[in-house]
């Protein structure tokens, strides 16, 4: 059963925080977005404060954490033992380099390095042959090139190679005659520094996300997501979202996956772990080795330690990550928001991104703890189409799968960042060119808007640029 509806208030609200909706799910009324961690910030810095119900001494914590999430790693041997052990090949030298002030990246200009970008890589598995790399890692990885294109390395080794993108022009005419100018990427990896690239490679371009609220989506209780999945469509609503299963690599077992774009990792530790390793080449103890292949000799460079990042910095910065809280909704009075609302609702957006939940109860975690939250996804994988499908499977998400993101903070993605993108791809500049491209599952959502009135498709972006 996906269309989930739940009735709740805040402990100090005298009113519902919410309402019954057209189509049978719920509109928001509150701009606490966020539950009681929610703050009132709309500028550059939105994506940055810690939860607003977060205690002074967590506060402290939280501030270390950033300072490992900002600052630079560099190059061992080094002055700060704290922050050594870069590479030898990476994507980018800080947490930051990525997610620019806590929020999207965004494709590379003309020639600029694509730094917060990347290519994730694969080959073809076979099922039987595979299946422990398949089981723990869920998918295979590329001969010599590994799991991900490294575009940057320490002085004295070579970079994997060059990322270029190709932008094709799409003009879509919609049936009012409305134009809409899209942009389709097509990836090329040049000039290759260890050898041919594999004539079977899978390639999956994937733009840094923005962090906030991640602490809130792990507090949702998993019953809530399997009561959303309905793989076999059961209701025939030609909607057919899937709850990832994938391996935890601290309790060394398969479960459920919520974050990533293909809801890869099950948890937002072991999301950073493997960022560290795959975008820095930095080791944990969770994440002991990078993504340098044997082929590639990274033991000729001297690391920062065993592990580079230690459990403590680690621990901080895991912290700072589940931390960062939603911004306040704005402009909820205004009628074209509104109505933009129930159009959001009628047309079958919220039947992909659910809007609203409460939280669990995470015994160390108060301030993420009974949280009614509006985070508009799932959470679950859901067939996209053939124009967003990247053809590389992971774990039990296909090619043309992908997880549903959450819209909290839409309206905030360009002023924290202008350049960034939307989609997992950053092609679309705009949240109406990322809804244009959405097939598939969502295929029929997607004909609705076009057949709105421009009014209305004003009011549902009205809408989508209010959360």
């Amino acid at each position: 059963m996906k269309n989930l509806l739940i009735w709740g208030t805040l402990a100090t609200a005298s009113v519902p925080v919410f309402a019954a909706s057209h189509s049978g799910y719920p509109i928001q009324t509150t701009p606490a977005t966020g539950g009681e961690g929610t703050v009132q910030q709309a500028d550059t810095n939105a994506y940055s404060l810690p939860q607003a119900n977060l205690s002074m001494t967590k506060r402290l914590d939280f501030s270390v954490g950033n300072s490992f999430f900002r600052n630079p790693w560099v190059e061992a041997p080094a002055s700060t033992d704290a922050r050594d052990g870069l590479g030898p090949l990476f994507n980018t030298n800080s947490c930051q380099g990525c997610h620019i002030k806590d929020g999207r990246g965004h494709p590379p200009g003309i020639d600029q390095p694509p730094v917060s970008l990347f290519l994730r890589l694969a080959v073809p598995a076979n099922p039987e042959k595979d299946a422990d790399i398949l089981r723990t890692q869920g998918f295979k990885p590329a001969p010599v090139y590994g799991a991900q294109l490294q575009t940057a390395a320490l002085p004295g080794a070579k970079a994997e190679a060059t990322l270029r993108i190709e932008w094709q022009p799409v003009t879509e005419t919609l049936p009012d005659g409305h134009q809409v100018s899209l942009r389709k990427p097509v990836f090329h990896i040049d000039n290759p520094n260890y050898g041919p690239l594999p004539k079977n490679l899978l390639t999956s371009p994937r733009i840094a996300p923005q962090m906030i609220g991640m602490g809130l989506l792990e507090a949702i209780p998993v019953s809530d997501l399997q009561a959303l999945a309905d793989p076999d469509d059961a209701d025939n609503d030609g909607i057919s979202g899937k709850l990832n299963q994938v391996w935890d690599l601290a309790t060394k077992q398969t479960v459920p996956g919520r974050f990533g774009w293909k809801a890869a990792e099950p948890n937002v530790h072991q999301q950073g772990m493997g960022a560290f390793a795959g975008d820095m080449g930095l080791t944990s103890s969770l994440k002991p080795t990078t993504d340098c292949t044997p082929e590639q000799n990274c033991e000729q460079f001297p690391d920062g330690g065993a592990p580079e990042v230690t459990d403590k910095v680690a621990g901080f910065v895991t912290f700072y990550a589940k931390s960062l809280a939603i911004p306040a909704r704005r402009n909820l009075e205004q009628e074209t928001v509104q109505q933009g609302a129930k159009r959001f609702n009628e047309i079958g957006c919220a039947a992909c991104h659910t809007p609203t939940y409460t939280t669990g109860q995470m015994a160390d975690r108060p301030d993420l703890s009974d949280q009614i939250i509006w985070p508009y996804t799932d959470l679950l994988l859901h067939d996209m189409g053939p124009e967003l499908a990247d053809g590389r499977d992971e774990f039990l998400a296909n090619g043309n799968e992908w997880r549903t993101p959450p819209l909290w903070g839409t309206g905030l993605v360009q002023v924290v960042n202008p350049q960034a993108g939307f989609l997992h791809d950053g092609r679309a500049r705009t949240p109406e060119e990322a809804i244009l491209w959405h097939g598939g599952e969502a295929q029929a959502a997607a004909d609705r808007y076009r057949q709105l009135p421009a009014k209305d498709r004003q009011a549902l972006i009205d809408f989508l640029n209010s959360l």
